[in-house]
């Protein structure tokens, strides 16, 4: 039998199994030939179902004699001892199956397919009821002692009720494997067996024709030569199941349920359990852990196209020997400029200054007298703008007190929309002081800022 059809068989008989089918489970297994040693491990499991413990014995011992170092395998022999009162071979395997072990506290078998964690203190309890089944008290009660140091939270209590039988001299339950659980094949490898179609059937992409769905060879259509008469429907995105969180970590899978990721991918959480695993979709769905995630905040707000931008009270100020009575209004946008206006304006200039700055529409833009707009901080067409400009004149001082003038020593040319552009010689009148390298200022009617090395003072005798 070739290694697709052992693969097919195999997830055959897996997915009976997960149907609760375990007779037309068992006939596909017995089928294949020349299983391996995890095809052997189930047909036991299955037979130990049946309580046929011989045919689980002998399904046993050729699944030890393929892969000696399957402790699992042991475990289960042992079990299948122990049903047949063969307590002296059931001790040996479940030693065995403690040496396989090699100190360490449990073998979780998920990376092969098998969704099982064998802990070293459920063998040594097995070890213990086998030397009580014998009458070896003491020994017994060793092996529970030792088993205290390899227990883990979850299988505490297990132990704790094994020694208090032990000191009344009652046995307990045995610890058993849950015989329904199957080595299940690599799902890569399953996936390969469907057939797949890399052409695809072919669709029409783009037509004259309304309602094209002829995907053949044809003639030209004649053109249309009126466009439609009513605008297109907007598109409407399609929600994505599950909560979406960005992935901080790469996680390398060691299982066929397992998803690879890489930081900066974007995944959707569709459950998440308590073991700190989530079940997540990205290409295809799988298991992440959840502390590799981050959860993602996306907001589809319907008014996608307007842009709210505000400004400050202390950012609007008053000239002093202004002959125009004009003022200086600075924008908080993605980047921040300034804005030239007379008092006194109505909310129409203002708002259209603002859009011709930013090359927007004015009725895709709102502004507030905060960074968060209310109600109360919104300016619109209805505010009262005598009493906005009142305020702004009112008890706020000038960036300067006197008017100061600059000269620029070389030409600079703006790269981004807050920038004021200028040629060599210009006179530029400074607004305000950003920092230690760059100024604020108005030259040849446009507002913006500059490099501060770019400028230097004129002297107040000569402006």
């Amino acid at each position: 039998m070739s290694f697709v059809d052992t693969l097919r068989h195999w997830d055959e008989a897996v997915t009976c199994v997960n149907r609760q089918d375990f007779s037309k489970a068992l006939e596909i297994f017995l089928a294949i030939q020349e299983p391996n040693s995890k095809i052997f491990f189930d047909i036991g499991c299955l037979h130990l179902l049946n309580q046929d413990f011989d045919a689980a014995e002998k399904a046993f011992d050729c699944s030890i004699r393929k892969d000696e170092h399957l402790a699992i395998a042991f475990f289960q022999r042992g079990i299948t001892f122990y049903k047949k009162k063969r307590y002296e071979e059931s001790l040996a395997d479940f030693q065995k199956t403690f040496k396989t072990l090699r100190g360490n506290q449990l073998i979780d078998y998920k990376a092969l397919g098998l969704r099982y964690i064998l802990y070293a203190c459920d063998v040594l309890h097995n070890m213990a009821l086998v030397e009580a089944q014998l009458g070896r008290w003491e020994k017994a009660q060793e092996y529970l002692m030792k088993a205290l140091d390899y227990k883990t939270e979850a299988r505490f209590n297990i132990i704790d009720k094994a020694l208090q039988s032990i000191l009344k001299q009652k046995l307990f339950k045995l610890v058993e494997f849950q015989s329904k659980e199957m080595f299940k094949p690599n799902k890569h490898y399953v996936a390969e067996l469907e057939k797949k179609d890399y052409l695809g059937k072919a669709k029409v992409v783009a037509s004259v024709v309304p309602q094209d769905e002829f995907s053949g060879f044809a003639p030209l259509q004649p053109q249309v030569e009126d466009g439609p008469t009513c605008p297109k429907e907007p598109v409407v995105l399609r929600a994505l199941e599950g909560d979406p969180h960005t992935v901080l970590f790469e996680f390398i899978p060691e299982t066929s349920d397992e998803l690879a990721v890489v930081p900066g991918n974007i995944v959707f959480v569709l459950q998440k359990g308590a073991d700190n695993w989530a079940y997540v979709v990205f290409n295809e769905r799988g298991l992440v852990p959840y502390n590799y995630l981050e959860r993602l905040e996306i907001s589809l707000a319907s008014n996608k196209n307007k842009v709210s931008i505000y400004f400050s009270l202390f950012s609007i100020v008053g000239e002093k020997q202004s002959t125009d009575n004009s003022c200086i209004v600075k924008v908080h946008f993605n980047f921040n400029f300034v804005v030239s206006v007379p008092s006194g304006s109505p909310y129409t200039m203002l708002i259209e200054k603002i859009s011709r700055k930013l090359n927007l529409p004015s009725s895709a833009v709102t502004l507030s007298l905060t960074s968060e707009a209310s109600e109360q901080s919104v300016i619109s067409a209805n505010t009262e703008m005598e009493k906005l400009w009142s305020r702004a004149s009112s008890g706020l001082s000038k960036i300067f007190p006197e008017e100061v003038h600059l000269v620029a020593l070389h030409s600079y040319e703006s790269s981004n929309p807050e920038d004021l552009s200028f040629q060599q010689g210009d006179k530029i009148k400074l607004l305000s002081k950003i920092n230690q390298d760059w100024l604020e200022g108005q030259c040849n009617g446009n507002t913006g800022i500059f490099p501060a090395s770019f400028v230097e003072e004129v002297p107040a005798n000569s402006q």
